[in-house]
């Protein structure tokens, strides 16, 4: 049986990259979560006026591999003290957002953040939300597994 996980932090090309690199994630799709507009397309993402964010969704078995080994996956793969956005990529579709799936996920989402928060590593808050998750809109082919088709790079570290 598998579950899911949904997390925003920057360009989503990197952070799907990163993912499906886990032992235990058995999918990942890029997508858009968290606005007003149904079936949005990149474009209309990209205004910054539809209130998504650039998301991966990964599917992952909990035999293998924790929601809180993800969770901590995901701050590493970026600055979480930044606020709409990472690196180069500005606008609230870039926040830092972890999306739960119910209510384990916000609490150990909520532990990890607070840990991290206090842990002094950071010169700044930790600015990543902690949302429901809501209608999960994948984004379009082009952008599936686009860093493995065309290479490139984007904001997330090492990539």
């Amino acid at each position: 049986m598998t579950e899911k996980a949904t997390f925003g932090a920057g360009c989503f090309w990197g952070v799907e990259m990163r993912f499906r690199e886990m032992d235990g994630v058995t999918d990942a799709t890029v997508g858009y979560m968290g606005g007003h507009v149904d079936h949005p397309s990149y474009k209309q993402v990209c205004t910054d006026r539809t209130g998504h964010a650039e998301v991966c969704q990964v599917v992952f078995d909990p035999e293998r591999i924790g929601y809180e080994a993800l969770v901590r996956a995901f701050f590493e793969l970026h600055d979480p003290t930044q606020v709409d956005r990472q690196g180069p990529d500005v606008g609230s579709q870039y926040r830092s957002v972890v999306f739960v799936h119910d209510e384990t996920q916000r609490r150990i989402a909520e532990s990890v953040k607070a840990e991290l928060d206090q842990s002094g590593r950071f010169k700044a808050p930790v600015a990543t939300s902690i949302e429901s998750a809501q209608a999960f809109w994948p984004a379009e082919d082009y952008h599936q597994q686009y860093l493995a088709k065309n290479g490139g790079s984007c904001s997330i570290p090492g990539l």
